[in-house]
């Protein structure tokens, strides 16, 4: 590993960026406020990465953003690059099918064993799993009669893609989120916080099993590690309860402290009850405070180091942009390729609140930080 400069997601991708609201970046695309009645989708729902209705919506954006980019012809194409096998798999298939393209999807997740590349044909398009993001170099070869030009498409997953690589430099991402879930626990319970029994508490409902009651929700998870550490109720109820399916979803966990709720410390009020507004009205990032300390973690641990720092602790403690996949993404714009990045982090955790942005802060897209890879 080796340390490439510094450089910016802007550098690569400017403004053509969505987050979990599907409202470009780029303010001349049109976002999923315009594109939600042309595509059918009920008021208020907000689709997720994997859903067919997601990938509708980034279809229109990005024909749009061709068009933007100097090209009216149509895409063909698909490039994909991401990091989970199952989610991004599923999100590659979706746009194929949504944008009628063929397509081919890389798939990186370092694992420390010997350098592999799996080859997978689908009905969408070919996936390319690798342990290396350095097998990205080998992309071209798997993709040969693959033509990357004027009508492809580069769809670039941001988080522990371009930003944080998987099995590289993710566990600073988990890092700075964990951090951001207990700052804010500590901002509204005080001395009342417990370290040891928040960790005990976070890590238990961070497992898989507990991920249909929390729908991989990390705005759920840290209410809920909130509300367990007020002491309204134990984690060993809790699990109980969703166990035997006494609790069977958020919803009805909500609806638990909701009965509850004059009980509560007045802080912890206060979050339930935007929590509780905000999950009424279909917004799936409903815990704004945790998501805020999010966003100002993530950019204090962007390019804070040196750039005499070895690289063992740049990928210990910074979030880095990969290497090989911006100058894969770079080949590809070369070749005359669209590139947009996909993000499902929530806006509020990757733009500043406009009281930071009077500071002089930036989204973290425009923020710059060291560049390492093979």
């Amino acid at each position: 590993m080796r340390v490439y400069g510094r450089a910016r997601v802007h550098d690569l991708l400017g403004d053509f960026i969505v987050y979990r609201s599907l409202a470009p970046l780029d303010p001349r695309l049109p976002g999923l406020s315009r594109l939600r009645e042309g595509i059918g989708l009920a008021p208020g729902l907000i689709p997720r990465k994997s859903s067919p209705e997601y990938a509708q919506v980034v279809v229109s954006i990005l024909r749009e953003a061709r068009k933007l980019n100097g090209n009216r012809g149509p895409l063909m194409r698909l490039v994909y690059i991401g990091d989970t096998r199952v989610n991004d798999g599923i999100a590659f298939s979706n746009l194929c099918q949504a944008g009628g393209w063929r397509g081919m999807a890389f798939i990186g997740a370092e694992d420390g064993g010997p350098a592999r590349l799996e080859v997978v044909e689908e009905e969408t398009g070919t996936l390319v799993f690798s342990n290396r993001w350095a097998g990205l170099e080998d992309f071209p070869r798997v993709s040969r009669d693959f033509p990357v030009d004027e009508q492809t498409v580069v769809v670039i997953d941001l988080d522990k893609t371009l930003l944080g690589a998987r099995g590289r430099n993710d566990h600073v991402i988990d890092k700075v989120r964990l951090t951001a879930v207990r700052e804010t626990i500590f901002q509204v319970l005080g001395e009342g916080f417990s370290e040891a029994s928040f960790t005990r508490n976070y890590t238990q409902l961070n497992q898989p099993e507990f991920h249909p009651f929390t729908t991989d929700n990390q705005d759920y998870l840290a209410y809920i590690c909130l509300i367990l550490e007020s002491g309204l109720l134990s984690l060993e109820e809790l699990t109980t309860a969703i166990r035997s399916e006494r609790m069977r979803d958020f919803t009805g966990f909500l609806s638990w402290v909701d009965a509850r709720v004059e009980t509560l410390p007045r802080g912890v009020r206060r979050v339930h009850e935007h929590v509780r507004t905000a999950v009424m009205d279909g917004d799936p990032t409903p815990f704004k405070e945790f998501r805020r300390n999010e966003y100002r973690e993530t950019v204090s641990h962007m390019g804070y180091m040196d750039d005499e720092s070895p690289v063992h602790d740049l990928l210990a403690d910074e979030i880095v942009i990969t290497h090989e996949v911006k100058q894969a993404a770079i080949r590809w714009r070369d070749q005359g390729a669209l590139l947009f990045g996909l993000s499902d982090k929530p806006d509020e955790a990757s733009l500043p609140p406009s009281q930071l942005e009077a500071q002089g802060y930036q989204p973290i897209h425009r923020v710059s930080t060291h560049v390492v890879g093979g």
